[in-house]
């Protein structure tokens, strides 16, 4: 039987979001009802608020969460009743292309539930990133849940699902930062610090953080940068270049996404160095760079989607190192807040003023 709890939802282009009722389907064959207990507040979600993703309103936001498996649908091995999980957006098919030769990080047929959930009066509503979990309950494909150690926070273990999964990601997956190697990172929000704690998880030598506020350049100090950089004031080239001995970064992530920070980035690096684009460009954005500068260097450009993650095998592996000690993810929790609340949120998050607000359900 289906049930009606409270979502948050975008109904038009632009327009603060609102609390509503929405209907939960009994899950069918491959699918599973969450209890949602946290979400973190994703600028993903502002960007769908605002149409940025497509036109498919109404959305129901909120992706970066955990909770707890309440009941499961025909078919359902991976998890069971009871488990903590947290929810992702890479349930891989294992069949695609990508799949088949053992890159499930680049599926290119993710897994989202069949059914629709729904309005009252039956209008579909379209979960954001697949999930919709600024809700109290959520109805997702099993795949797209990771079962982790419940020790772990739940406003904590959410934030998995999104943002410092793509930092980590994007610095350990996809730029294989390893020990001894200089890093500097451009954009030092929720992504850009967790590329930091990625760099310093796996012991880079020396972390260079990036940004014009002087707020997340303390923020990005405390998650181990080891210098910084204020863009406003100093010229982000030459100063990577005077603190890697004229050389330049080994790895260069860009957390922002702007053609300006990319450019920077690629001209900040080592001549073999790797440049890592994890900061999402909107369409219209070019780049225009002499290609004889492309031909005189080596190393990798690189893109980073989800920092190239596979929920199964790295979720739990994040959560085991943060409960012991080793890995800060309790740091970018900076408030708890309701579903009344998530506008607001919207407004710190542009603003500036916090790394995540987490919606607290349970």
């Amino acid at each position: 039987m289906s049930q009606i709890v409270r979502g948050v939802i975008a109904s038009k282009k632009g327009q603060p979001v609102e609390v509503t009722e929405v209907v939960i389907p009994d899950p069918g064959p491959g699918e599973v009802v969450v209890g949602v207990v946290a979400c973190g507040v994703c600028h993903t979600d502002l960007t769908y608020r605002d149409g940025g993703i497509n036109d498919d309103f109404p959305f129901l936001l909120g992706h970066e969460a955990a909770g707890t498996v309440e009941t499961i649908g025909e078919g359902v091995t991976a998890v069971a009743p009871g488990d903590f999980v947290i929810l992702n957006w890479r349930a891989v098919c294992g069949k695609c292309r990508a799949c088949k030769r053992g890159r499930p990080q680049y599926c290119f047929d993710t897994f989202n539930a069949n059914q629709p959930m729904t309005l009252t009066d039956g209008t579909p509503l379209t979960p954001a990133l697949g999930i919709g979990a600024f809700a109290e309950k959520t109805l997702v494909h099993e795949g797209q849940c990771t079962k982790v150690d419940a020790g772990a926070d739940p406003a904590v273990a959410g934030l998995l699902g999104c943002g410092v999964m793509a930092g980590i990601g994007a610095a350990i997956n996809t730029g294989g930062v390893t020990r001894d190697d200089t890093v500097a990172v451009i954009g030092c929000g929720g992504v850009g610090d967790a590329a930091i704690a990625g760099a310093r998880l796996v012991g880079a030598r020396r972390i260079i953080a990036i940004d014009t506020d002087s707020t997340k350049l303390q923020w990005a100090r405390e998650f181990g940068a080891t210098h910084t950089i204020n863009a406003r004031e100093h010229d982000p080239v030459e100063t990577i270049q005077e603190l890697t001995d004229g050389f330049g970064a080994d790895v260069v992530i860009d957390a922002v996404g702007r053609p300006e920070t990319w450019k920077q980035a690629f001209y900040a690096r080592d001549l073999a160095g790797t440049v890592v684009l994890v900061g999402v460009p909107t369409p219209e954005m070019r780049i225009d760079v002499p290609l004889i500068d492309f031909f005189s260097r080596g190393g990798s450009l690189k893109s980073s989607w989800y920092g190239d993650c596979l929920p199964e095998r790295d979720f739990p592996t994040l959560i085991d190192l943060y409960l012991q000690g080793r890995l800060p993810l309790q740091q970018f929790v900076s408030e708890r807040i309701s579903l009344d609340d998530v506008e607001e949120a919207f407004h710190k998050m542009h603003g500036g003023q916090v790394l995540r607000s987490v919606v607290m359900l349970k």
